[in-house]
């Protein structure tokens, strides 16, 4: 009996050992996830102290639902980031709260069993300030090293059986003792420091080691995963304006590996200004030269886990402010990428907020951009926007008292804006809700079902960062039909109706209109109805041909 036992033991590790063997290289995984994008502000939103899996709306966005990564894959997205904040889910000793773990393994199954490939990341648990425990420094690696690793040996275990489509990111944005952007030391008041800065890359490649160390002691199918490693800062080297902005690149270290050449990736992360395209398509260009030159020459090649452009959080974001050049930028962006060998995972507007519920494309023209640079202009990508879902209202539920919910969460000037109407389908309670402003302390009741706020400069300031409605009491409801902004040329914008904190919400359809199921690869020349139904003979509506809406009329 021990014999046998002891045969199927043999057995069985030859047959995960060989299974482990099987997994395609990190280069290979990068040519195969094809174009990505980052399920950002998440699992990875955060405020002080523990929290439970409310965490997830804490930032706006609502809980991940698997019909969202379905419409990314149908459109063309072949794989996801998923960023996770754990410090504010783990015990004293370090330990993750198993509901926490449980909550993640549901969004990672969401990727995988779209078809999509996986990164799984440690993420603000790296940022500016004490509030997060890994940074870039010796004497922070020495004192949480035991920590940072029993932490990614939970993580490891919990998904060891997944196949070569999961794959590991060690940390996100690690930063040294000064909270350093470009380079080590550089916010340092006295200026760049050799030694500190040494000390910081030192302790990026410690984490490094660390973290491919853990995950492949854990064995199973992590003996060969493929794994992705941060640079300081992720920092990419672009720019000419100091002479140290390479130092993330050059020192960075490929980590021993005991699986082997050929299972690490390099990360980095690019928000380049576009507010000279011809500079910003040059610097594009010498950074992913330098992406070969300095880091994929080490033996990995390289993901832009996040890119963007770097007024993200400006008044008017460049989408909006100049789209054309926009649309340009990411479709340079993304070709330069590909024809490079890097794996791209914007970060994250193409689908935000309440959008992401239904789901829908927030800004589906960047989608498209996107997919057709990478893919080629012939590529017809099936986009569906919230148009195609009908007339829909808000239900919010406030669970704490002075809860918020965004009106306006983007800056605004408002010398361009006239005033906010906002609708409710019925008027509250006396004294239930009112309209907070943010940065000017002003206030106004909500005591009807049509409510307007008139911008007045010299009570509110020039610029509000928020707008918000806020319950007088935990369990005040409300249903919300719009909120508008009326700009100075008599035109609207649409407000930003999500979750700021203290209470949820849930959008429900009141038009007949069904949410836009189509199948996985729409035949040519085809239509289908907005219940994904062919016909060769469309009536009157509106329906879907090869990836496009059209009106029968």
């Amino acid at each position: 009996m021990m014999k046998r036992t002891g045969l199927f033991s043999l057995l069985l590790t030859l047959t995960l050992t060989l299974h482990a063997q099987s997994f395609e290289t990190a280069t290979q995984a990068v040519q195969n996830m094809g174009i990505g994008w980052n399920l950002g502000n998440t699992l990875d939103a955060c405020n002080s102290g523990q929290q439970g899996l409310e965490s997830e709306i804490y930032w706006g966005q609502p809980y991940t639902k698997p019909e969202l990564m379905l419409m990314l894959k149908k459109a063309g997205f072949g794989a996801m980031r998923i960023p996770v904040t754990w410090m504010n889910h783990m015990d004293s000793s370090g330990k993750v709260n198993a509901q926490w773990m449980a909550r993640v393994h549901e969004v990672v199954d969401y990727v995988i069993n779209a078809g999509m490939y996986c990164i799984l990341n440690v993420h603000h648990d790296t940022g500016e300030g004490s509030s997060h425990w890994l940074h870039a420094s010796m004497t922070n690696y020495n004192q949480n090293k035991a920590k940072y690793e029993y932490l990614w040996q939970q993580i490891a275990n919990e998904f060891k059986n997944y196949d070569q489509r999961l794959l590991f990111e060690s940390y996100n944005e690690m930063l040294d003792k000064y909270d350093s952007w470009c380079f080590a030391t550089f916010k340092r008041s006295g200026g760049y420091n050799a030694t500190d800065a040494a000390d910081a890359y030192n302790a990026i490649n410690s984490y490094a080691q660390s973290f491919v160390n853990t995950v492949r002691a854990t064995g199973g199918n992590n003996a060969k995963r493929n794994l992705v490693v941060n640079t300081y800062g992720a920092c990419n080297g672009y720019g000419t304006w100091n002479a140290h902005l390479k130092e993330p690149l050059t020192e960075m270290k490929m980590p021993n590996d005991p699986a082997g050449a050929g299972h690490i990736a390099f990360q980095i992360h690019a928000y380049p200004s576009i507010a000279n395209l011809s500079s910003a398509k040059n610097e594009i260009s010498q950074m992913f030269n330098d992406l070969n030159t300095y880091l994929v020459s080490k033996g990995g090649p390289v993901i832009v886990g996040e890119w963007g452009t770097s007024n993200v959080d400006a008044n008017v974001p460049d989408y909006e402010a100049d789209r054309a050049k926009y649309l340009e930028f990411v479709t340079y962006f993304v070709k330069k990428g590909k024809e490079k060998g890097a794996g791209l995972f914007y970060w994250m507007g193409i689908s935000d907020n309440s959008d992401r519920s239904l789901p829908a494309f927030t800004q589906p023209d960047a989608a498209e951009a996107m997919l057709k640079a990478y893919y080629g202009n012939d590529y017809q990508p099936i986009l569906p926007t919230r148009d195609d879902f009908g007339e829909s209202v808000y239900e919010v539920t406030y669970n704490s008292q002075w809860g918020e919910l965004n009106l306006i969460k983007n800056a605004i000037n408002t010398a361009d804006y006239q005033r906010l109407e906002l609708e409710l389908t019925e008027a509250p309670a006396a004294g239930a809700f009112s309209m907070k402003v943010y940065d000017s302390g002003h206030y106004q009741s909500v005591s009807s079902a049509n409510t307007t706020m008139t911008f007045n400069t010299g009570t509110m300031g020039n610029t509000i960062s928020r707008i918000t409605l806020q319950s007088s009491a935990a369990g005040n409801k409300t249903t919300i039909k719009s909120v508008r902004l009326v700009k100075k040329d008599g035109t609207t914008v649409s407000g930003s109706i999500s979750t700021f904190w203290g209470c949820t919400i849930e959008e429900k359809f009141v038009t007949a209109i069904s949410p836009l199921s189509l199948p996985d690869a729409p035949s040519a020349n085809i239509y289908y109805d907005l219940q994904g139904r062919s016909t060769q003979h469309p009536t009157k509506g509106l329906y879907i041909l090869n990836g496009k809406k059209v009106i029968i009329k």
